[in-house]
């Protein structure tokens, strides 16, 4: 296959269960299809409790126990692969390794000479444009940086996918904003398929082609909505707070329009005096 065809994901009738302590199936996931093609990037949003960060694991390979089918460039996933990068919402950085020794450790099981590997890391080092910091350690960055350090250790085995869990969350509003700027340039530049999971709506709809929304107890799709806005975007672009707007409501109180349908009059109220 050839680099535009490679990172083809098909989830097709997806569902995982959990053992209680009752002996009883807890449906985590149940019915989950989706297809994303290679190149495309992804979002995945929704409350807490709807499943998300689960299904990056079982796409990532972390989890194998499944009902369904999982299949990346028509192969069933099976265990971790160097093909499928992932970043975490914590860094998950070495303190006492350098940058580029922290990024190192993601090529221990290539064949590489060690000057092969300097010259891939220097490459990822410019990518996320952190050359000047290649022998800073982790605790002499800030946040937002040593996320940067964890994106490029991700991609130094040129994966096929990458998939982020909250890999924001943890960040304050700018930096979380510059990094998503950051994460599309790179992905723009890498050309491989990036799903990230988030609770943020506004991130979602600014980095996905399209973004898939999922609902809890269990964790299924509620729909999937096409973001037709070409990459790079702008903040200000009100297709992007339009579609945002929209996906909002399937957030929305169910129960807030009852209360709210009609104003009371005040004769309606009981007091107690």
């Amino acid at each position: 296959m050839t680099q535009q065809q490679t990172g083809h994901v098909s989830i097709q009738q997806l569902s995982k269960t959990y053992p209680t302590q009752n002996d009883e199936a807890l449906t985590v996931l149940d019915d989950i299809n989706l297809d994303i093609q290679p190149g495309e990037f992804i979002s995945i949003v929704g409350s807490s409790g709807c499943g998300k960060s689960t299904l990056l694991r079982l796409l990532v390979g972390l989890e194998n126990s499944y009902q369904g089918q999982i299949q990346v460039d028509g192969k069933k996933i099976f265990g971790t692969s160097l093909n499928r990068g992932i970043v975490f919402q914590d860094h998950r950085l070495f303190p006492w390794l350098s940058v580029t020794e922290n990024i190192r450790i993601a090529l221990h099981q290539s064949n590489l000479s060690r000057a092969e590997e300097d010259v891939i890391i220097d490459e990822h080092l410019e990518l996320v444009k952190l050359t000047k910091f290649k022998d800073a350690y982790p605790s002499q960055l800030s946040g937002g940086m040593n996320q940067r350090v964890a994106i490029a250790r991700s991609l130094v085995n040129r994966p096929e996918i990458l998939f982020l869990d909250e890999p924001f969350g943890a960040l304050d509003a700018l930096t979380r904003q510059n990094l998503q700027d950051e994460l599309q340039r790179i992905w723009q530049a890498e050309k491989i398929t990036m799903v990230i999971v988030t609770h943020d709506v506004e991130e979602a709809v600014y980095l996905g082609d399209r973004v898939v929304v999922m609902q809890p107890h269990p964790g299924r799709i509620k729909r999937i909505v096409d973001v037709p806005v070409a990459h790079p975007r702008k903040r200000e672009d009100v297709r992007l707070h339009n579609i945002k707007n929209d996906i909002l409501l399937d957030f929305s109180d169910p129960f807030k329009d009852q209360f709210h349908s009609k104003p009371a009059k005040f004769s309606d109220y009981q007091f107690a005096w």
